[in-house]
């Protein structure tokens, strides 16, 4: 599991200027999923958020179908993808990290939503993070990395 340096993100600039999957992975996974649901590259896909308990950190959103996952890691199992999650943030906060996994019932790209959740709108971050998402959706091919997803229950990326 990737760690940040401290400072990282209450700093815009150096947050915008992290690499994509570590942006996408710490802190803007919400706008990556709402990006997702609106361009819509594959059908039948919902957002679930997991929310550790006690006010711990480890909250992450990714898209489902219920089998396969997307996320910033690429395409996944979604049990996968869940284990792998929880087990990353036991290493770091200790065995007690416990979470929930919610279906998401709000607008993931809609900054009062977000902000009501303590999570980021799109417009405040430095950049554009609609656009950036999108340009990292693109690099996917999104139907064969799908289908390799299911077919390994692993993980399929770009």
């Amino acid at each position: 599991m990737y760690r940040l340096k401290p400072g990282i993100k209450q700093d815009p600039l150096r947050r915008w200027r992290l690499p994509d999957r570590i942006f996408f992975g710490h802190g803007a996974c919400h706008i990556l999923a709402g990006v997702y649901l609106h361009d819509a590259p594959l059908p039948g896909f919902r957002a679930e958020r997991i929310i550790p308990g006690d006010g711990k950190p480890g909250n992450h959103v990714y898209v489902t179908d219920g089998t396969i996952a997307f996320d910033f890691h690429g395409y996944s199992d979604r049990e996968a993808l869940l284990t792998h999650h929880v087990r990353g943030w036991r290493r770091v906060s200790g065995p007690e990290w416990r979470c929930t996994v919610e279906s998401v019932r709000f607008d993931l790209l809609d900054t009062l939503a977000l902000n009501a959740r303590k999570m980021r709108g799109p417009d405040q971050y430095w950049g554009d993070a609609v656009v950036r998402a999108r340009a990292f959706l693109a690099r996917f091919d999104h139907a064969a990395c799908a289908e390799r997803a299911r077919q390994r229950g692993g993980t399929a990326r770009e």
